[in-house]
């Protein structure tokens, strides 16, 4: 039996006795990490709409330095160059396309994460942190819902919410994830809908504010849902919104393309109380592995893409959500 086999088999273990547990999962599910909510989970913090875990820390607010060292455009468009020929052959239609970049700040990462203003916050000491603005799955009342999010502009830029919801490029980039996400969730749901289409949320950061948007799907579990609730969790992996469709043929390209290891980056956290179940997916994110801050950021690619636009999305989310 795999390891992810013996992960599902615990969650639905936990499920089917509404154990409380939490659970990180990276982006190629290799080294997932579970907890009971019952134990201490060690060097692991968390903040969801619903839950917390915070470090008892005293946090002295600070003017923040912070300084980035992306990849040269140059370097950027290999990457991205391979990822239009796959686009422009039909092997994918829409690839969310990731690189990572060094940041020099005069913040500690418990500082990060207890300054941060997001839905979703998560610190794994030596690890990373993560301060995700996106939902990936929330189950509440039996029904499953997901917020996929595609489609980011400068809050700033005169008329630019009315800017964003009218680009072409964004729109069908919008219904290319919202399509994939409704197919996702109809593997482990009935009555599955879209909810609300392209809502915008402001996302306040200490370089740029943002407007991005998000939409609404929702489906009805069956009543046995949670005893099997870690098979719904890995049937639904990876999260589409930072994959691609077709999903299996776009994570290939992916692995081709960046060049990199995204690890937990593109990974889903998530908290599930005994009845309901919310998680995200870990954008917005700083690796801690190698002793250095390494944000790792980037976009949705299709043939409609523009190189120089796409570099400058990938740097504009390498920020702290906070002002």
């Amino acid at each position: 039996m795999t390891s992810a086999e013996n992960i599902k088999n615990q969650l639905n273990n936990w499920g089917k006795s509404k154990t409380p547990f939490g659970f990180i999962i990276d982006f190629e599910g290799v080294s997932p990490i579970i907890f009971s909510l019952k134990s201490t989970s060690a060097g692991i913090f968390w903040q969801t709409p619903q839950s917390a875990k915070i470090p008892e820390i005293n946090i002295e607010k600070k003017s923040v330095q912070w300084n980035i060292s992306p990849v040269s455009f140059d370097q950027y468009f290999v990457g991205y160059n391979l990822v239009m020929r796959h686009i422009n052959n039909g092997d994918t239609y829409l690839l969310n396309y990731t690189q990572p970049t060094p940041v020099e700040t005069n913040l500690l990462p418990e500082e990060i994460f207890c300054r941060s203003k997001a839905l979703y916050k998560i610190y794994v000491e030596k690890n990373f942190i993560c301060f995700s603005p996106e939902s990936f799955i929330r189950i509440q009342n039996g029904r499953i819902y997901s917020y996929p999010m595609k489609g980011t502009i400068e809050a700033e830029n005169e008329n630019a919410a009315e800017l964003l919801i009218k680009d072409t490029k964004e729109l069908a980039e919008h219904n290319t994830i919202v399509d994939l996400i409704r197919n996702d969730l109809s593997l482990v749901a009935d009555d599955v809908k879209v909810e609300k289409f392209r809502y915008l949320d402001l996302i306040k950061t200490n370089r740029k504010n943002l407007w991005q948007v998000s939409s609404e799907i929702s489906g009805k579990l069956p009543e046995n849902y949670a005893e099997n609730i870690g098979d719904i969790i890995f049937r639904l992996l990876p999260a589409g919104s930072v994959t691609g469709a077709p999903k299996q043929k776009t994570v290939e390209i992916i692995k081709a393309a960046e060049n990199y290891e995204r690890g937990y980056y593109t990974g889903i956290f998530g908290i599930f109380d005994g009845m309901n179940l919310d998680s995200c997916v870990l954008i917005r994110f700083i690796d801690l592995t190698s002793g250095k801050m390494i944000y790792k950021s980037g976009g949705g690619i299709t043939f409609m893409s523009d190189a120089r636009n796409e570099y400058v999305e990938m740097t504009r989310k390498v920020y702290v959500p906070f002002t």
